[in-house]
């Protein structure tokens, strides 16, 4: 089993390309809080990006920036220019997606923004493990980044049949390239569950755990199933994923839950079963305290809603 694409497949990662930059110096744009994933990709020239908590990341040609939380920022080629709101620019007639902004000075930038979405949230989701500002520089990518980048950037420039779907795609892709570059940059310990896969004991132990969430799985079960004693697998799992095995099971098994809550017509009891609990009403119990509604009622929710209110409204708001 692919541990990280049975994962991005049950939370419907997607997203899109939001503005095609064309910056003459000097400029500044300001971007408020959201609850996503944005991305900025500078093509061209350079820049500055600033939180509000006062980091600064300086941004060359090729750099790929990831806002992972979605916190308040400005990007500018001079602070002292007064910061523009990015819903407050005009696109260009017959350019889907593209913007010109700032004075007619050199030097000029480019620079592509989109944002990343997840459409079944979750507690320890693949977001909430990276970073808040994710740098990934050109000379650490291999080719891969700049090329789906400048493919957005070209699907983006004309409108033309599909592009949204084409442009959503892409995105896709995008974010998986982003999680490799950044697992493989991990060190050891780093990253949750995401970096212990690499791991050749806990690796394993992880991919059985998903696998059979159902499974009465004990330390010393996953400890001699990977080849290691249940001390030092207790030991070992806790300090690669950061948390417990027992706690990252529970956590597993909510989430399988939830997933099969929202996509199948199998009863509470049934579904109990399927993640390893005989008791409906401990399942449930446990449910509510993890989820913060109970099985039924969180299947209501999530159907009424179609779990998908999140997908659209960032590109909405930006694009007004």
């Amino acid at each position: 089993m692919d541990i990280l694409a049975q994962v991005l497949d049950r939370v419907r990662l997607g997203g899109t390309l939001l503005f095609h930059f064309e910056l003459g110096h000097p400029w500044n744009l300001a971007l408020p809080a959201r609850p996503y994933a944005l991305f900025h990709y500078l093509s061209g020239g350079s820049a500055t990006l600033a939180l509000d908590q006062g980091r600064e990341l300086d941004m060359t040609a090729g750099d790929f920036v990831v806002v992972t939380r979605g916190e308040p920022h400005v990007i500018f080629s001079d602070r002292r220019t007064k910061p523009l709101p990015i819903m407050d620019l005009d696109r260009l007639p017959g350019r889907l997606g593209v913007v010109r902004h700032g004075g007619d000075a050199q030097p000029l930038s480019t620079m592509i923004c989109g944002n990343f979405t997840v459409e079944r949230p979750s507690r320890g989701s693949v977001l909430e493990l990276l970073p808040p500002l994710l740098l990934l520089k050109p000379t650490e990518d291999g080719g891969w980044l700049e090329a789906i980048l400048q493919r957005m950037v070209s699907e983006s420039a004309l409108a033309r049949p599909g592009q949204g779907v084409a442009l959503s795609r892409l995105t896709e892709v995008l974010f998986v390239e982003v999680l490799r570059s950044w697992i493989k940059s991990l060190d050891s310990g780093e990253g949750g569950w995401l970096g212990a896969m690499a791991d050749p004991h806990i690796g394993p132990a992880l991919q059985l755990i998903h696998e059979r969430p159902d499974q009465p799985w004990t330390l010393g079960d996953l400890g001699r199933r990977v080849g290691l004693g249940r001390s030092a697998f207790s030991a070992r799992f806790t300090n690669l994923v950061g948390q417990s095995m027992y706690r990252y099971l529970i956590a597993r098994r909510m989430s399988e839950a939830a997933f099969l809550l929202e996509t199948s017509d199998e009863g509470i009891a049934r579904i109990a079963t399927c993640v390893g609990y005989q008791s409906a009403a401990a399942f449930s119990k446990l449910f509510q305290r993890h989820h913060g509604l109970s099985p039924g009622r969180y299947r209501a929710v999530r159907r009424t809603d179609g779990g998908r209110k999140q997908g659209g409204v960032l590109q909405a708001e930006l694009a007004d």
